[in-house]
């Protein structure tokens, strides 16, 4: 059952991105919701069994995002393009060091081009991705993406994680109306309903409240704020083993290797020129202590004999370095509560298993959806109508991802 879904999602991100791209570059959003619909003075009584809240007065930013990694930097540069006043919020402003969120499909790469964010894949030695290798029982096969009708540069990208999310953020803070600053946020600020902005607390510890007619939740999978605006569901169906390889060639050159492997699959893909990361996804919650040698043992024994010859005494090399790395494998469906004043975005609000690479392209999706959804919409503090169009957003990106 496994393997048929990763050869799914492997087919899936093959073929899916041209058939929803040529979909999507044509068709116009529209909402119920028109400028007639806006009320003067900023309130409303009711609007399909939710109520917003008046218009915050004095009020100089226009949207708050929580979270600056890829799907918050982003966000952040497509919305202040479009003159929208942001506040962005991180927690840790270092460079991110994480195993996932590495590898870009061409889908992504598309929607960065849309967004005009396509240079944030230059100069961090982001390898180009033209495909998939399959490996199972000593049998390989090779699948690339169909990309005869597209540009030279149009293609899968991977890269060190962090060193993208830096580029997304320089890009975002490159704009005058765009306010990057370190800090917490430990709440939502709610009045009848309606979040009206946030309580964070600033890199030195003072206690401050921000102000918004738009909140955007974009704080990653270990998200605080998530289980007030959505059903908090979450799977954890297996945990990632993290590798980094040196000094080895892949099998099939710039292309993602998904070895079917007993008890299941491995990962391997490039990362920079010289680098190569594994993915071992190892069942269930609970992986094989790294601290008294547990893991070793385990790739050395169980996994090692499965990874193609040509990586095998980079595999090994790696386990003998010891910076051998675990997270868990989440799963959480997007059941929104629709909340007046917020949204849900990026692995706060969907995530799928890694093993599907989809993440960033899904978000970046959402992105240009929420952009050309308040496009009309000038003025963010007329309450009635952000309200329809908010309430619309969960409908519309359905529509876009399938």
């Amino acid at each position: 059952m496994v393997y048929q879904y990763i050869v799914g999602a492997v087919v899936a991100s093959l073929l899916g991105f041209v058939l929803s791209y040529s979909f999507r570059s044509g068709k116009k959003i529209t909402t119920r919701a028109s400028m007639d619909q806006i009320t003067r003075n900023g309130f409303v009584n009711k609007l399909d069994n939710s109520t917003c809240g008046p218009e915050i007065a004095g009020s100089t930013t226009d949207v708050i995002i929580v979270g600056a990694g890829v799907a918050g930097a982003a966000l952040a540069y497509t919305l202040g393009k479009d003159g929208r006043r942001v506040h962005l919020i991180e927690r840790d402003l270092t460079e991110p060091d994480r195993i996932v969120g590495e590898l870009l499909q061409p889908g992504g790469y598309l929607k960065l081009v849309e967004l005009g964010l396509e240079d944030c894949v230059n100069e961090i030695d982001a390898q180009n991705i033209y495909g998939y290798a399959l490996f199972k029982d000593g049998r390989n096969t090779r699948l690339s993406y169909p990309l005869e009708k597209f540009s030279p540069d149009v293609a899968g990208r991977s890269f060190h994680n962090g060193r993208f999310i830096q580029r997304l953020r320089e890009k975002a803070t490159s704009l005058t109306n765009v306010s990057l600053e370190q800090g917490t946020v430990t709440a939502l600020l709610e009045e009848k309903g309606t979040v009206k902005g946030v309580h964070y607390k600033t890199k030195t510890g003072q206690e401050l409240t921000a102000h918004a007619p738009l909140t955007v939740v974009c704080d990653g999978c270990f998200s605080n704020l998530r289980r007030s605006l959505c059903k908090p569901m979450v799977d954890i169906p297996s945990c990632f083993v993290g590798l980094v390889l040196e000094n080895c060639d892949l099998p099939y050159a710039n292309h993602g290797h998904v070895i079917l492997a007993n008890p299941s699959p491995i990962l391997f893909y490039p990362i920079s020129g010289t680098e190569i990361r594994c993915l071992v996804d190892v069942p269930g919650q609970k992986v094989p202590s790294v601290a008294n040698g547990e893991m070793s043992q385990y790739l050395k024994t169980v996994v090692a004999p499965q990874v193609p010859p040509e990586l095998y005494n980079a595999f090994i090399s790696a386990i003998d370095k010891g910076n051998i790395r675990s997270m868990p494998n989440r799963s959480m469906p997007a059941a929104p509560h629709p909340t007046p004043g917020a949204l849900l975005m990026g692995d706060a609000f969907n995530m799928r298993h890694p093993l599907t690479g989809g993440g960033m392209t899904v978000a970046l999706s959402d992105i240009a959806v929420l952009r050309d959804l308040l496009s009309p919409l000038r003025n963010l503090n007329d309450a009635y109508s952000l309200c329809n169009y908010l309430e619309s957003f969960y409908t519309l990106r359905k529509v876009m991802l399938h």
